[in-house]
């Protein structure tokens, strides 16, 4: 009998580790479930130990996203080995982890950006990458590489909502989710 292959990790970063990468790790965690991924998150400056920022815990609730256990915890070297796609909220925050880890430069993204560059990848070759979620998840910084050239740029900074409005958070959370969307739907059902 072989031994089932260990999950695929993706990473999601931002600051504090209390807001914007939270919400991406419970989104992306509850649209994975049952497969072979796994989810977790890391601030460039994390508010170690701290829960999700209350603000964001009902825009996570009102889409099956539960903020219920989470712990802040600071982005290390450590952290970072052995994880497939680090998915950063801004392009600070992708510069940081590179900082942290020169190698993750070919997989690490910002969210915005993988969304953008997901539109471009053929869906046939993120399905001939692998029959399970876990498979996509590593093949995909390669093939979202290959299409940078077609997606052109564009704004792929999430604006930190920490101690702003309820109207910010809401238009923080409003630029993720769809993003996290795709990123979910890309892995899970490749051939769309």
């Amino acid at each position: 009998m072989t031994t089932p292959p260990d999950p695929a990790r993706i990473l999601t970063v931002c600051t504090g580790n209390i807001c914007r990468s939270p919400a991406v790790e419970r989104l992306l965690r509850q649209r994975l479930a049952g497969t072979d991924v796994v989810v977790e998150s890391a601030g460039t400056r994390a508010v170690v130990g701290s829960g999700v920022s209350a603000p964001m815990v009902p825009l996570m609730a009102a889409v099956g996203a539960s903020a219920d256990g989470f712990v802040a915890r600071q982005l290390t070297p450590a952290a970072l080995r052995d994880v497939d796609l680090v998915v950063t909220l801004t392009r600070g925050h992708r510069s940081a982890v590179v900082e942290h880890a020169p190698a993750a430069v070919r997989r690490t993204f910002t969210l915005l950006e993988l969304a953008r560059l997901l539109q471009h990848v053929d869906p046939a070759a993120l399905a001939a990458a692998g029959a399970t979620p876990g498979e996509r998840v590593r093949a995909l910084p390669a093939l979202a590489a290959a299409v940078r050239h077609l997606a052109g740029g564009g704004d792929d900074d999430v604006v930190d909502p920490i101690g702003q409005s309820d109207t910010v958070y809401r238009a923080s959370f409003d630029a993720m989710a769809p993003a996290v969307d795709a990123l979910a739907a890309a892995l899970t059902s490749p051939g769309r």
